[in-house]
């Protein structure tokens, strides 16, 4: 059985997070999604949504099988300990695969790193939760000057 692991914030769900991990499940047997912990998050700002409330909203995703919490200081124990056949990444993920693949082969885990590719922009779609955030902040300021 081959497992599949995919990663990310997934802070305010949209279309690109579907997208992302129902890809990613086709690439083998089992999904595993591991949620990054607010406290690992540094090349963004916080997520909104607490870490708990994320897991569980990814979790309740139909390409999932399971979703965990990511380590609070190395993000190689959960993939050590699921000793998956293959890493997905979002296509617009800051992670290099030729460094992921090489810290990969020093700690010993035998896996592929594929990128998932981009989904399809349709009409007014918001596929970034920076966006999302955008047009909620806009959208309140626009509805206060209006009062």
């Amino acid at each position: 059985m081959s497992t599949v692991i995919a990663q990310g914030t997934f802070d305010l769900l949209h279309p690109g997070h579907l997208h992302y991990l129902r890809e990613a499940a086709t690439m083998g047997d089992s999904l595993v999604v591991i949620v990054a912990r607010r406290s690992n998050v540094t090349h963004k700002p916080d997520p909104v949504v607490p870490d708990a409330q994320r897991r569980e909203m990814v979790a309740a995703l139909d390409p999932v099988d399971d979703a965990i919490l990511g380590h609070e200081t190395d993000i190689f124990v959960p993939i050590e300990r699921i000793e998956p056949s293959v890493i997905v990444l979002g296509y617009d993920q800051h992670h290099d695969e030729a460094d992921l693949e090489a810290a990969l082969v020093e700690r010993g885990i035998d896996c592929r790193v594929e990128r998932a590719s981009p989904r399809e922009h349709h009409d007014d779609e918001l596929l970034s939760t920076g966006d999302i955030v955008d047009r909620i902040l806009d959208r309140r300021k626009s509805t206060a000057e209006s009062e």
